[in-house]
């Protein structure tokens, strides 16, 4: 990061920032190892925001992870301002964020912002810092997320439109010309400055705590995938904003928990939290719409392929979108979705599904 944005979020932190209370919740699951670094990258950040706090949470890794978190949040480096959250349930990312969010809440001093950050995430100087002024510069915003970047500094998606049936289609399709003739935006914002976007990713993603109260927190029945995404739907039509701010910086080590950034097949579960969010969000002919438009979208890639053009990896499937998607349409979920104050302990929706 610059030197003059370091020193604009220095001032920052003297004038505007040094009373504001942050938690920092990072769930692990079986990346003790990336969770540590996570965590030491931390360290700088209070320096800017003395409120800061961090709550490690291992996601029932049940591998040895939690007694290795347990050892490393007691080194002097990280005490007064790490506490560490094991769970014997690995209920999901929403779930366990839930968990540590809920407990927040019955503090006797609830955090004023809850920044969820991943463990294969690493902060670079200042963006945390620069996530608060998002939200304390504007208050109707109630989340605010970071620009992804891998290990070279390449930037990657971090910031989107919502999904939609014909989203659905031209991304099945794997064809952004398609998109364009078609008047179709692209799920992706590529944006060099901060502004407003539909949701931002979960893997740096700070929430108003007041906008949580009032919208709730993540909906237990996703497992995995799409949950922020939903959640950021409903502070939207709740009147919040979403702010993309690319200025805050967070290295991002993508897929290192759920292996799927190398997977050549989208999990059951991708599928399943696919259709929750539009059911939920637009109702089960949402979901139906989304789902032909895909498979509409998919029979335009193989036709692309047999004219010996290639498709890109890790495309929806059309058997698994009609066995976990089409067939299943019919039946509309119901939400489930905690709010701020309840205890925590309950176990996820998605647990209860036949």
């Amino acid at each position: 990061m610059n030197s003059p944005r370091l020193a604009r979020t220095k001032h920052l932190s003297a004038a505007n920032v040094a009373g504001v209370s942050v938690a920092v919740v990072i769930v692990n699951y079986r990346t003790p190892e990336l969770t540590g670094t996570c965590l030491s990258s931390l360290a700088a950040e209070r320096a800017i925001l003395p409120k800061l706090k961090v709550v490690v949470v291992d996601g029932g890794s049940a591998d040895g992870s939690a007694e290795k978190l347990a050892r490393t949040v007691t080194k002097p480096e990280f005490a007064g301002w790490v506490s560490f959250l094991p769970l014997e349930l690995n209920g999901g990312f929403g779930w366990a964020n839930n968990q540590a969010i809920l407990a927040l809440a019955r503090a006797p001093a609830a955090p004023d912002f809850v920044h969820l950050l991943n463990p294969d995430a690493e902060i670079t100087s200042g963006a945390v810092a620069l996530l608060v002024e998002a939200l304390v510069n504007d208050p109707r915003c109630g989340a605010a997320g970071s620009q992804l970047v891998d290990e070279h500094g390449a930037p990657a998606a971090s910031a989107f439109r919502f999904p939609s049936a014909a989203r659905e289609f031209v991304n099945a399709a794997q064809s952004a010309s398609l998109g364009r003739v078609l008047g179709i935006a692209p799920a992706v914002i590529d944006a060099s400055s901060s502004c407003e976007v539909d949701w931002v990713t979960g893997a740096s993603v700070m929430f108003r705590s007041a906008a949580l109260r009032e919208a709730g927190l993540f909906d237990d029945g996703f497992f995995l995938y799409f949950e922020e995404v939903e959640l950021m739907h409903r502070l939207r039509a709740r009147g919040w904003t979403v702010r993309h701010v690319p200025e805050s910086r967070v290295i991002h080590r993508e897929g290192s928990s759920t292996g799927i950034a190398d997977a050549r097949e989208l999990p059951s579960y991708w599928y399943e939290s696919r259709r929750r969010y539009f059911a939920l969000t637009g109702g089960r002919f949402a979901a139906l719409a989304a789902d032909l438009g895909s498979l509409a979208g998919i029979a335009t890639s193989k036709a692309k392929l047999l004219m010996g053009r290639r498709g890109g990896r890790r495309a929806p499937r059309g058997r698994d979108l009609l066995r976990l998607g089409v067939s299943a349409s019919a039946a509309a979920p119901s939400p489930s979705v905690p709010a701020w104050g309840d205890p925590p302990g309950k176990p996820p929706a998605w647990m209860s599904r036949p």
